[in-house]
């Protein structure tokens, strides 16, 4: 079986960055960073970056390339059947991660045609819950089809899976050649933009501001090791499955840290332009920047429509610039994300990878329709947090510890590594792997199941959002619980014979 390869390391390096670029350095960063102590918040997540997100960046990129094969190939490679098993799992954490990340992108396609024109109204907020998304439902209700979320939803999976039918090469690449550079440019225009109007030094001072205080919070430095965990795409199995095309002669150290620092590159970007137009909202509005400072849904459909509503001229290409920079970025994360089951199901199954694209987003696709109903922002809500808390954190913790302390692989991970690149890799990087990540992620992990596992057990506690016992619970099981459970599954079907299970080039 011929393997794919990327057709240069620009291709392979601007792939990974589209991935790890998504909607997150947008809406989720600057508010995170303003929240933590705002330019004091860079020490802490500058660490974070160098201690985890770059050595696990190093770690999956060395894994796919040593093992050449999807998450659970190479962990099949690794390890056979006591480590294929968690590849599985990180694959099913992307599936479902897909599922509802398409709808998300569909919004942001319509809400560009609704910059021109402005046609959200002076009620944001009440557009897009009520009028747009129809949310007349109680939390666990389908209630109708919202076509105005349906049709869009459509041509994102279509343009999608169209991308990966044509390939690595031809398909990924090329297009992330293209939607890479288109995003940066769009972004700098809008990050111009906001940077001249009224108000934005409020909005900057507000970000820049360091608070030095805040970093001596233990939870501050959570917040920057989860921020930069969830931003790189790691424990997805997208940087393991990425990396399994590049050519045997491929410099991995370099392109970890490359690939890590033209993301924060993109957020502090993403930063500077979100906070400088919520300054001039705030001068607008006469309030502090604090009064109109949010995240997530909130601030991409109900702040930035208001922003746009009072700028003073080019309302509609400012608007319009806005949601085809989160189109874009989530686009080119969506490719990568299903990439990953798309490799999996092709070399388990000895399928083509037309009928892997196919069967596997298109089963993804037809349970996003879920995430357009009356309801299903409650649905996405819920998905999104407990695959994010429960599926991706605890893939990453369980990820190192396999590889630092049960298998003992970071020895021959580190010799593979320092083999190809130029950049050598030392004790520092055992001890972030071993150590550092392993005691951040655990920590996180004892917080988010104290605080929200157990408290399913108790009815007085209150769940995620308030959300009934019921649906909280189903929705943990369905998203998080199937991940793991459904891998486990498919782990214990037998490799096809037309898969070389054996590693192609001896330890």
């Amino acid at each position: 079986m011929n393997r794919q390869q990327w057709g240069s390391r620009a291709g392979f390096i601007l792939a990974a960055v589209g991935s790890a670029v998504g909607l997150g350095n947008i809406w989720r960063f600057p508010y995170v960073a303003y929240e933590n102590g705002g330019g004091a918040f860079f020490i802490p997540y500058l660490f974070a970056l160098l201690t985890a997100g770059i050595p696990i960046l190093i770690m999956e990129f060395t894994i796919g390339h040593k093992y050449r094969g999807s998450a659970p190939l190479s962990f099949f490679r690794m390890s056979g059947k006591k480590a294929e098993w968690l590849g599985w799992w990180a694959v099913f954490v992307a599936f479902v991660i897909s599922t509802y990340y398409a709808v998300i992108i569909a919004w942001a396609m319509r809400y560009t045609i609704f910059s021109f024109g402005q046609a959200w109204g002076e009620d944001t907020e009440g557009f897009l819950f009520t009028e747009f998304l129809q949310l007349d439902v109680a939390p666990g209700e389908t209630g109708g089809i919202v076509w105005g979320v349906f049709i869009p939803l459509v041509l994102v999976w279509v343009i999608t899976l169209g991308i990966l039918l044509a390939g690595v090469k031809k398909g990924i690449e090329y297009a992330n050649r293209v939607f890479i550079p288109t995003l940066v440019i769009l972004f700098l225009i809008i990050v111009i933009r906001a940077v001249t109007l009224e108000g934005a030094a409020q909005g900057l001072n507000a970000f820049f501001e360091p608070n030095f205080e805040n970093i001596m919070d233990p939870s501050v430095w959570v917040a920057a090791y989860g921020h930069i965990f969830f931003s790189l795409s790691i424990a997805f199995a997208i940087m393991i499955t990425y990396s399994s095309y590049l050519p045997k002669k491929s410099d991995i150290t370099n392109n970890a840290f490359i690939t890590g620092f033209a993301n924060s590159g993109f957020e502090l970007l993403a930063g500077i332009g979100v906070f400088a137009a919520l300054g001039y909202m705030a001068s607008q509005l006469d309030v502090p920047v604090s009064e109109v400072a949010t995240a997530g849904v909130g601030l991409a459909f109900v702040v930035f429509p208001q922003i746009i509503n009072q700028l003073p001229g080019l309302n509609d290409i400012f608007g319009a610039l806005f949601f085809l920079s989160l189109t874009l970025a989530g686009l080119t994360s969506l490719m990568s994300i299903t990439e990953t089951y798309v490799a999996g199901l092709t070399e388990k199954l000895g399928i083509s990878r037309n009928k892997a694209v196919l069967f596997g987003g298109g089963i993804a696709a037809l349970i996003s329709i879920l995430f357009a109903t009356q309801g299903g922002l409650f649905f996405l809500d819920a998905a999104d947090y407990y695959i994010n808390q429960f599926g991706v954190a605890a893939v990453g913790l369980v990820e190192v510890v396999m590889i630092a302390w049960i298998l003992r692989k970071t020895g021959v991970l580190q010799n593979h590594a320092n083999l190809t690149s130029d950049i050598h890799l030392g004790g520092w990087w055992k001890v972030c792997l071993g150590v550092v990540t392993p005691i951040v992620l655990g920590y996180m992990m004892f917080g988010l199941i104290t605080q929200n596992v157990l408290q399913q057990f108790d009815f007085d506690s209150g769940n995620y959002e308030g959300y009934s016992n019921e649906f909280a619970l189903t929705m943990f099981l369905a998203s998080a619980g199937a991940a793991f459970v459904i891998g486990i599954i498919i782990s214990l079907i037998k490799w096809s014979r037309s898969t070389p299970v054996e590693l192609p080039d001896k330890e």
